[in-house]
């Protein structure tokens, strides 16, 4: 059904997280992967959905004059926003477990934002999601970090993993947004494309 209406588009995912290409494929979407590095680095005065839709964008910049006019590229980015801070991907076990001890019985935002990049125009959606742990005990935070080993994720864990299993007592939003994209605002927007 989607693939029909986006016959005259070609999509291309800029996005190396395996979570966002499964959402692509269980969208049941044609698509083509396309990476570029670019240095993930913001202002410091942005705050919360202010830094991800700067970095969707910024990934997005990096493809400028290299799409086709049937290109559609898709860029995002997702942060953890607690206490007035960004939480991106952990350096180390240490800063996991610093990180997620500060989650701990506490609520966060995640926020994702989402570009939609052709050669007449770039679109932003923005998502957020607020999260409220349990209390964590140092054991379990332990384990799961030396199990499960969060180290490619914002805010150092995937809630569809263990540790959201025992820990997320409250999820205000969307649950995929959590995981990275909002896959039912992408896919309004692909659905409304002409």
């Amino acid at each position: 059904m989607f693939n029909t209406k986006l016959q005259k588009y070609k999509l291309i995912l800029a996005s190396g997280s395996p979570r966002r290409q499964q959402f692509f494929k269980d969208l049941e979407l044609d698509f083509e992967i396309r990476l570029k590095e670019v240095e993930e680095i913001f202002p410091p005065e942005l705050k919360a959905g202010e830094i991800t839709n700067y970095l969707a964008e910024l990934k997005a910049a990096a493809f400028d004059g290299t799409l086709l006019d049937h290109e559609i590229l898709v860029t995002s980015d997702t942060i953890v926003w607690h206490n007035n801070q960004a939480l991106g991907k952990p350096k180390d076990k240490e800063d996991a477990f610093r990180i997620l001890k500060s989650l701990s019985n506490n609520t966060h935002e995640v926020i994702t934002s989402v570009c939609f990049k052709t050669n007449s125009k770039t679109d932003l959606i923005c998502e957020t999601t607020k999260v409220t742990f349990n209390e964590l005990s140092d054991e379990a935070i332990h384990y799961y970090i030396e199990n499960y080993k969060p180290f490619d994720k914002a805010g150092s864990y995937g809630i569809q993993e263990w540790i959201g299993f025992i820990g997320v007592s409250k999820i205000e939003g969307s649950y995929a947004n959590v995981m990275g994209m909002p896959v039912d605002k992408v896919y309004k927007y692909l659905s409304n494309l002409e």
